[in-house]
């Protein structure tokens, strides 16, 4: 499987992790900025949240690894939870906006 099935794969995954405060996925929330998949198949996740200092912070790391590692070929994942750049309700999906009650 190439690199962009892995991707795609680890989306889809991650479209299933909600944020436990706002119910949406973190997709849709536009939470997740990248995904870097190495030669050997090792997963570094770069995401935000939606305030510094979340309380459920461990909490979304945690769902975020259960869901890559139901992805197969899959060896380790990192997790790396970035401030900058900040994250604003421009990053949500317009589902999540529809969802949030948000108008552009």
């Amino acid at each position: 499987m190439d690199k962009e099935q892995l991707r795609g794969q680890i989306m889809e995954q991650l479209e299933e992790v909600n944020d436990p405060e706002l119910h949406i996925d973190i997709v849709n929330l536009g939470l997740v900025y990248d995904i870097d998949i190495s030669d050997n198949n090792n997963v570094k996740i770069t995401m935000t949240l939606t305030a510094m200092g979340c309380p459920l912070a461990g909490m979304i790391n945690g769902l975020v690894e259960d869901a890559v590692r139901k992805v197969d070929g899959i060896n380790e994942i990192e997790v790396d939870i970035v401030w900058d750049p900040p994250w604003s309700k421009d990053r949500m999906s317009r589902y999540a906006k529809i969802a949030l009650g948000i108008s552009d």
